[in-house]
């Protein structure tokens, strides 16, 4: 049976936005993070490369950026890596400025199509609910939007086009968040949580078009580890109250108008037993340059165990009541269930059966041939 796929069945992909994420080409050069090579346009040329993707579109705003982020793609991907074609259309012209850019590029595709939108917070909601009335399906960063009715709004219209959409919350995909999730859930009801999320300052030369203006760093990195609370305790609690604190200084004497940090205090509500849980959210942009550019971690206390996961270090530990303390490496084997389903495909250990598995079999077929 053939595999080979279709032009019909190939995506068509736009990109919205033109910064830091989608090309990693920030302030006229490549971004001073870990993404200066991009993340979403080098996923998008290799999975072209794959056979997987057809056309490939890029808009921003200021289409005078243009010329340097086809030199910074070239020199950070079309140099670096084999077979990569880097050919994509862009809007508006290399010669104009057109915040509603958006508008004219979505025109260009047809119902099907994808549309993956990495801008500003404050701009996801009407670009998101223009590419879902032409039917495109769509993917958003974090936050997908600001409001309550932005959200169900967006819901509603996807539902009427019939069209899937979702937000880019990465930290699902991540194996040792997933695998705590798993473990999360064997551990009785949700008592304590801390979780802190960090970037260093000089990212907020990367941020000062928008840091303060339209959003804020705990829409930026504590919608991460909110999430991983919704994800790993649904069924289980539920948030009852928010409160919210924040640290000041750093920024302001940047000329930037907004908080350092942010700390998010959350009560939460178990649902069987109705015990109350409590959860501390903080996120900051004003860390020091350290030996990762993303401090990621938490703690996760149940009434029968703990997990504790420093993400930037590769680490886990997990206790629980009458067992030995542990550090786990769910990236060997991952015996622990996702809803009751074995979900260790993607450990090294699976692939390395896999790989034998697959290299007996095609013994086994030039043998018979």
């Amino acid at each position: 049976m053939s595999t080979t796929t279709t032009d019909d069945q190939k995506l068509n992909v736009l990109m919205v936005g033109t910064g830091e994420y989608t090309t990693g080409y920030v302030g006229g050069k490549g971004a001073d993070s870990d993404k200066s090579a991009g993340v979403v346009a080098l996923t998008m040329f290799d999975l072209r490369r794959r056979n997987k993707v057809s056309r490939v579109g890029m808009v921003g705003v200021n289409g005078t950026k243009f010329p340097g982020i086809r030199n910074h793609m070239q020199k950070c991907i079309g140099d670096v890596y084999d077979d990569m074609d880097l050919r994509c259309d862009t809007y508006p012209s290399d010669e104009s400025v057109d915040p509603k850019a958006y508008l004219t590029a979505i025109e260009t595709y047809k119902r099907g199509d994808v549309a993956v939108i990495f801008t500003p917070d404050d701009t996801h909601y009407e670009i998101a609910l223009a590419c879902i009335q032409k039917g495109l399906h769509v993917m958003v960063t974090k936050p997908i939007c600001q409001t309550l009715k932005e959200h169900l709004s967006l819901s509603a219209a996807a539902k009427k086009a019939g069209v899937l959409v979702g937000v880019e919350v990465h930290k699902r995909l991540d194996p040792f968040y997933a695998d705590a999730r798993d473990r999360a859930a064997g551990l009785g009801d949700f008592q304590y949580l801390y979780a802190y999320m960090s970037q260093p300052k000089h990212q907020l030369e990367t941020f000062k078009a928008w840091a303060g203006k339209s959003s804020d760093i705990s829409y930026y990195l504590n919608s991460h580890h909110v999430d991983w609370s919704e994800w790993t305790l649904e069924g289980i609690a539920r948030p009852v109250r928010v409160t919210g604190t924040s640290s000041t200084g750093v920024a302001k004497a940047k000329g930037m108008d907004t908080e350092d940090s942010i700390t998010l205090t959350v009560q939460w509500e178990n649902l069987k037993t109705k015990n109350l849980g409590c959860a501390v959210y903080t996120s900051s942009w004003v860390a020091p340059k350290a030996d990762v550019h993303s401090q990621q971690r938490f703690f996760y206390m149940g009434s029968t165990g703990e997990v504790t996961v420093d993400q930037a270090h590769r680490g886990c530990t997990v206790a629980v009541d009458n067992q030995s303390f542990a550090s786990v490496n769910p990236l060997f084997m991952k015996y622990t269930p996702t809803n009751g389903k074995f979900s260790g495909q993607q450990s090294l250990c699976h692939k390395i059966r896999t790989a034998k598995k697959n290299v007996s079999r095609n013994m086994t077929v030039l043998k018979m041939c």
